[in-house]
């Protein structure tokens, strides 16, 4: 099909007077620009890719041969992006390890649900955040395995149960051949959002990991949590790197400034002492999250310059909104997509097909790009260049 006869789905905003509309519509695709993930040294395995964030963080490091995911609406962000004959939409239950081709890294961002503060906390062994046993069984199947692992989930995998979920899958991955340790990174630390995600790092054992990449104990990449799982756990290792500088952005430099407030009536449900904040401030942007506390419905602001965790949009208080006091008055929207995108670190030529909803979805279930990307320059490339001899 000739690039001038493809089209997707895009929302549309028209606009009558002050009111604004946001239509459904299928628009032309005169260029499609794929972005290449093609040109990399190494090779990778996405379980539960999404929307592809990681991918296209690893780029240029880790080329993926096969990518899954069950949820058609991040399939068409991925799609819309890469190249996507190596993406397979099917439920991971019906995955089988030798129907894979080959890889240096098996990358799995399982379901975080039965492990979220946000959640029920039913644990590792419940429906959803239960398939990571389903990765492990088709990691099982593989002819050949790779050599390196990495698992992403909540803090709260670390911490729900007294560290029990943790160690039950630790216990599955040293019982596998592997050492690994776990690291806490907050997206924070590139993007203006508070995004703090657990890394299990996993090497296949007996071959050497570089010695600047391992240290004697925790360090600012473990919390309280990590330090005691690490001191009691057998194949623990301790990763390392260099802290990272102070990020400069601020949550006002992500967002659009011509796209209109139009939830000016949750301003009512801001509690009092987060109002005395806003009556200090002649300027000032904020963001926040509905929560109902004591049986009432308040809208709870932080003002620190960085958004709140992004969340999926299943829930009614699940959107985040932007709280603005310019020149005196007070207004409220809600983030936009293209917005919720700046905060995963995409840039705004990353494309995100479908409805406002999908766009949402997307962004709240991946991991933040530049996070994927640390990950891959500081640990992953060094960890393949040593295990891998003459790209074993």
């Amino acid at each position: 099909m000739a690039l001038s006869e493809c089209w997707i789905l895009l929302p549309v905003v028209q606009k009558r007077g002050r009111e604004e509309f946001v239509l459904q519509t299928y628009l032309p695709l005169l260029e499609k620009e794929i972005i290449d993930l093609s040109s990399a040294p190494w090779t990778m395995h996405e379980f539960f890719a999404g929307s592809g964030l990681v991918a296209y963080g690893l780029k240029g490091m880790f080329t993926p041969v096969w990518a899954n995911d069950i949820s058609p609406q991040k399939a068409s962000v991925y799609e819309a992006n890469f190249e996507s004959e190596h993406f397979s939409l099917k439920d991971i239950k019906s995955v089988r390890g030798t129907d894979l081709p080959y890889a240096h890294l098996s990358w799995a961002s399982f379901p975080c649900q039965d492990l979220s503060l946000a959640g029920t906390i039913c644990g590792i062994e419940a429906c959803r955040s239960g398939l990571v046993w389903e990765w492990l069984r088709v990691l099982d199947e593989m002819p050949l395995k790779p050599r390196i692992l990495l698992v992403e989930n909540v803090s709260g995998l670390l911490s729900a149960d007294k560290g029990n979920n943790y160690k039950k899958l630790h216990s599955a991955l040293t019982g596998r051949g592997f050492v690994c340790g776990a690291i806490i990174l907050d997206a924070s630390h590139f993007v203006p959002q508070s995004r703090p995600r657990v890394f299990i790092i996993a090497v296949e054992r007996g071959y050497c990991i570089p010695k600047q990449l391992v240290g004697s104990g925790p360090c600012w990449l473990h919390n309280k949590a990590a330090i005691d799982l690490g001191k009691s756990l057998p194949d623990w290792i301790w990763w390392h790197t260099d802290v990272l500088p102070k990020r400069l952005s601020r949550i006002e430099d992500i967002i659009d400034t011509d796209i209109p407030f139009d939830k000016d009536d949750v301003l009512r449900l801001i509690p009092m002492r987060h109002r005395e904040i806003l009556e200090k401030h002649e300027t000032i942007y904020a963001t926040g999250y509905r929560r109902t506390r004591q049986g009432q419905q308040q809208l709870e602001l932080r003002f620190d310059g960085i958004a709140g965790c992004l969340r999926t949009p299943e829930g009614g208080s699940s959107k985040q909104f932007l709280v603005v006091k310019k020149e005196g008055e007070i207004h409220a929207r809600l983030l936009s997509v293209r917005e919720t995108a700046r905060l995963m670190g995409a840039p705004d030529s990353f494309r995100l097909p479908g409805s406002t909803n999908d766009g949402y979805k997307a962004m709240g279930d991946a991991v933040a790009l530049p996070v994927a990307r640390f990950l891959g320059e500081k640990f992953l490339v060094r960890i393949a260049e040593a295990v891998y001899d003459e790209r074993g």
